[in-house]
């Protein structure tokens, strides 16, 4: 998925703070995400995992924590 086919469809969810989440990582400004293994990011496991997969590009070290 392309970045702009992405963020359209985050912001046709009305997920600005995932937005926001990305543009952090494209800046350098996110080095580190904790999540809760159970829950993930996001509801919708398939774009919980590409949100996921697109900040890893942007070397950010996901941290999964077990509850």
């Amino acid at each position: 998925m392309t970045r702009e086919a992405l963020l359209k469809e985050l912001q046709t969810r009305n997920m600005g703070e995932i937005i926001e989440l990305i543009e952090d990582a494209e800046n350098g400004e996110l080095e580190q995400l904790e999540l809760a293994r159970a829950l993930g990011l996001l509801r919708d496991e398939e774009l919980n995992e590409k949100v996921i997969n697109y900040l890893k590009e942007y070397n950010v070290e996901i941290i999964y924590l077990d509850e």
